[in-house]
């Protein structure tokens, strides 16, 4: 996925009971709902294994 800002690539992040979506180039921060309609595949396989993502 790429980053919405500067278009670098987003990677997961998980911090305690949160997960986001950061830009390896310019550190930009997305909570999930914020990207859910752009999620690829590969990105919503990974994000399948964690619980409410997208309330937290």
């Amino acid at each position: 996925m790429k980053c919405g800002k500067c278009l670098g690539q987003l990677e997961i992040i998980r911090m305690c009971r949160k997960i986001r979506m950061q830009c390896k180039s310019c550190g930009r921060k997305y909570q999930i709902h914020e990207i859910a309609d752009q999620l690829d595949p590969e990105t919503e396989k990974i994000l399948e294994r964690y619980t409410a993502i997208i309330y937290d």
